[in-house]
């Protein structure tokens, strides 16, 4: 189970990099031809967005790796877990399609998974 959650920290820690560099920096325009929500929000609402997503991958691994602050590990996953809580509510909200929603209900779903693994049963 160990090895798994290492890799799982990992595919989420790969996954939340690249949409926060994505919400950092790719131009606001090409965001909305992609991500329509991204209309909805002051540009900085969405750069702080991928800053905190940056921060939440960083505190996934770097701590399991250094062994240092490894209490910092569950804690970034619960917070990301929660920041895609809100980001499938976003989505629920606009009426967006099914198909926008569930990316973030599925990290959520694997963010909690590690959060609740290395509180509980796998702490590093």
């Amino acid at each position: 189970m160990n090895v798994f959650l290492w890799i799982l920290a990992f595919v989420l820690a790969a996954v939340f990099v690249a949409s926060g560099a994505m919400k950092i920096f790719v131009p606001r325009e090409q965001q909305i031809g992609r991500t329509a929500y991204v209309e909805d929000f002051p540009h900085s609402i969405i750069r702080g967005i991928g800053i905190l997503e940056i921060l939440g991958a960083l505190g996934l691994v770097i701590p399991a790796l250094t062994g240092v602050g490894t209490i910092l590990v569950p804690l970034a996953a619960a917070g990301l877990a929660i920041t895609m809580v809100f980001a499938a509510m976003v989505h629920i909200r606009r009426g967006d399609p099914m198909s926008a929603t569930i990316p973030s209900m599925v990290l959520a779903v694997l963010s909690v998974v590690v959060a609740w693994s290395r509180f509980g049963p796998y702490p590093l």
